[in-house]
């Protein structure tokens, strides 16, 4: 007999993979892979200009992974590398005209899958679905403590 946690692990894992894929379903006609618009909606996302290291750690990738994507990304005229002004080191990867145009129709895509997916389920159930993740985000991000995550 499967335990509930090894469950909810589960369909957490599942859930999030085949979020993804319905996206990117949807996307097919962009000619792009998950993870090139996963990168771009990260970039998008961004309060600031994020640095290729910052994004390989969000997206979960190596480095060098992460080089080889922003390489494919600034060929097809999507981002940009920028210099840092604080650091000559470190390259902020922003998006283009075309990158953005991207990004809308990911967005677009992606909030109309949101809505058709959730409309029946109840704001209260949602909300506390929502606040539950959110804690086990912070939680992993913290390495499996729960101080300082409300």
């Amino acid at each position: 007999m499967t335990s509930i946690e090894e469950r909810f692990s589960t369909a957490l894992h599942r859930t999030a993979r085949g979020w993804r894929n319905a996206i990117d379903r949807r996307l097919k006609d962009l000619d792009l892979g998950q993870a090139s618009w996963l990168t771009i909606a990260m970039i998008a996302k961004s309060p600031q200009p994020p640095s290729q290291s910052e994004l390989a750690q969000q997206l979960g990738v190596e480095n060098p992974t992460m080089v080889s994507m922003l390489d494919r990304l600034v060929k097809s005229g999507f981002v940009l590398r920028q210099q840092s002004e604080t650091d000559r080191r470190v390259k902020l990867v922003v998006l283009t005209e075309s990158g953005t145009k991207v990004y809308d129709t990911v967005r677009k895509e992606a909030d109309g899958f949101r809505k058709e997916l959730l409309q029946g389920i109840d704001p209260e159930q949602l909300r506390i679905a929502t606040e539950l993740l959110e804690t086990l985000q912070c939680m992993t991000e913290l390495g499996g403590t729960e101080g300082g995550c409300s």
